[in-house]
């Protein structure tokens, strides 16, 4: 027997009648927070570079997966071999270059091909843009990416980076001509006017967005932690009538964390020319709680 085999088993044991109260209990929907976390906790093995945790973190999203598998089969919807089947099927239709005649020499020859094999397929699908595949709960500066991505690739782009700085500054520009105003809904979207082009910058430097911004929380973290280290050494804590003492600790501790942080490293975290680079996780802790409901 087949682990896969194996695993889908145990799946049917628990949701069995004689199986686990808990497991029986859910449903698709209910599922969704535990198909995000363990999602999250496999990128967070990524970033750490923790092999050994990674390996069991595509352990539980897989057991997502099967799980999700299993109450849809329930519903008389599909199951598992389906699935199987839909992936198989897909990949191998939208790699000709591969699995049939023709030859590709480029990444970006294959994503040219690929936007117009999605293309092709979705004509047959009432409604549907070339957008239609970009999920709508995707992290704002993941989805920006994913969506000017798309566009580059049917030419919808700037036409070189000094076309494309020109417009971070007009977008500036216009955010602070917005503040001026104090006009908050201006504000708001000439801010997201703002981000969205950043976010192209990104693109074009093939960096992932998402992950420059937890690598810049991580950093804030860290110094604002020794900022605070420094304040409880002199008997004191984070507070404005301190904030020269912040400053000065702050100075220091971008000098000293710059020579020692062991994370200074890439934003792009190997993802360059990806349409899906890897999203939020800094390195971390990890605490590894024993199996239960939704964290097996």
């Amino acid at each position: 027997m087949s682990e896969i085999d194996r695993l889908r088993r145990i799946m049917d044991r628990l949701r069995g009648d004689d199986g686990c109260p808990w497991d029986r209990e859910q449903t698709l929907a209910s599922l969704r927070t535990y198909l995000v976390e363990e999602t999250y906790e496999v990128l967070d093995a990524i970033d750490a570079g923790d092999l050994p945790a990674l390996r069991e973190e595509l352990g539980d999203l897989l057991f997502q997966i099967v799980f999700q598998a299993r109450v849809a089969q329930e519903g008389g919807h599909f199951d598992l071999e389906s699935i199987l089947k839909g992936i198989g099927d897909k990949i191998v239709r939208r790699h000709p270059h591969v699995f049939g005649e023709g030859r590709l020499d480029s990444s970006e020859q294959v994503l040219q091909q690929w936007e117009q094999i999605k293309e092709q397929e979705r004509r047959g699908r009432p409604g549907s843009t070339m957008f239609t595949g970009v999920p709508k709960p995707l992290p704002a500066l993941l989805k920006a990416r994913r969506i000017s991505s798309k566009a580059a690739r049917v030419g919808f782009d700037w036409p070189d980076r000094d076309g494309l700085w020109s417009k971070v500054e007009e977008e500036q520009a216009e955010l602070a001509e917005a503040l001026r105003t104090g006009d908050r809904d201006r504000v708001a979207e000439e801010l997201g006017d703002l981000l969205f082009t950043l976010a192209n910058v990104a693109r074009v430097e093939h960096l992932d967005p998402e992950q420059a911004l937890q690598d810049a929380n991580r950093k804030f973290l860290e110094r604002f932690r020794y900022v605070e280290e420094g304040l409880r050494a002199e008997g004191k804590s984070p507070a404005p009538e301190h904030r020269d003492r912040m400053e000065a600790l702050w100075g220091e501790a971008k000098l000293v964390l710059r020579k020692t942080s062991p994370a200074r490293t890439s934003p792009s975290g190997g993802t360059s020319g990806s349409d899906s680079p890897h999203a939020p996780g800094a390195p971390s802790e990890r605490s590894r709680p024993g199996p239960g409901p939704g964290r097996r």
